[in-house]
């Protein structure tokens, strides 16, 4: 009689132990699904990183290509409807393109396409070779046709000899919205090293 009677306590301690194991199983991924997407909510709240740029003869696309990749931002390069070939490049040459450009600062270069989802960025990078100690003439298109409200905006550019000078405040002007921040100049050549650096400040 006592060995059934103990068998049978044996078997309830079982299934009692069994459920409590298992709801302490059960319980544990419900946090971590929160902790998940409270994750998920800061990083939406936080919106998204977009590096644009210009680039001519490819040192600001390498600058921006670095950032891209230590931001995780995604990458736009604004193109001329009219693509600018090496004799529009000639800033020897008073009848290029370029040079007539510089000339009259009211000249708005077209831009083929757009960015995607523009509203879904809040980090906006911007950058562009410095044509006579300013941004050149269609970075003036770009930014002049966006709505940068609720952006925190950062130029950047590249040059061998030229300062960054007003070229990143001029543009600030002339977008009229959005955070602006204080702007970096990269030398011809800079890459992923030179990046790096500047975002660890």
């Amino acid at each position: 009689m006592w060995k059934k009677l103990m068998a049978v306590l044996v078997c309830c301690l079982a299934l009692v132990v069994g459920a409590c194991g298992e709801t302490a199983s059960t319980a544990a991924p419900a946090g971590g699904n929160k902790a998940a997407a409270a994750a998920d909510s800061s990083a939406a709240a936080e919106g998204k990183t977009l590096v644009v740029y210009f680039s001519n003869t490819g040192n600001t696309k390498k600058v921006a290509e670095a950032l891209a990749q230590e931001t995780g931002g995604t990458l736009y390069a604004i193109e001329a409807a009219q693509p600018y070939t090496a004799a529009d490049l000639d800033y020897n040459n008073n009848d290029s393109r370029s040079v007539k450009e510089h000339k009259d600062p009211s000249i708005r270069p077209a831009i083929k396409g757009d960015v995607a989802d523009w509203g879904s960025y809040k980090t906006v990078y911007i950058g562009y070779p410095i044509w006579w100690g300013q941004a050149p003439n269609i970075l003036y298109t770009f930014v002049e046709n966006h709505n940068f409200d609720g952006k925190k905006v950062i130029p950047f550019a590249t040059s061998y000899s030229s300062s960054f000078g007003s070229s990143g405040s001029n543009l600030a002007k002339a977008a009229k919205t959005g955070n602006w921040q204080e702007g970096k100049r990269f030398a011809g050549g800079a890459g992923a090293a030179e990046v790096k650096d500047w975002l660890k400040k």
